[in-house]
């Protein structure tokens, strides 16, 4: 929460719909976790700043992926082109 706080200040939440892509970005063997509470924590925590509601999310992807560095990365697009970016880096 308070990440996104500092790297989305000053936005402003939008109504209509969005496209959100999620990238955990690991190193060595994968880590065991279910990707789908890794995406409903993220979406709760950028809610507020990028739109209103999760229930506005009308498209939601999701992946493990190898990497050089540990994040995770995500993409908020408004329906019609306008996009955020944060990235969550150890």
């Amino acid at each position: 929460y308070e990440f996104f706080r500092k790297v989305w200040r000053g936005s402003r939440p939008a109504w209509g719909e969005f496209s959100v892509e999620i990238g955990m970005e690991f190193v060595g063997e994968p880590p065991w976790m279910d990707l789908d509470n890794l995406a409903k924590a993220l979406l709760d925590a950028i809610k507020g700043y990028a739109f209103h509601d999760d229930a506005q999310v009308a498209r939601l992807l999701v992946e493990r992926r190898p990497a050089e560095r540990e994040r995770i990365v995500i993409v908020v697009r408004k329906l019609d082109s306008r996009f955020l970016r944060a990235t969550l880096e150890d």
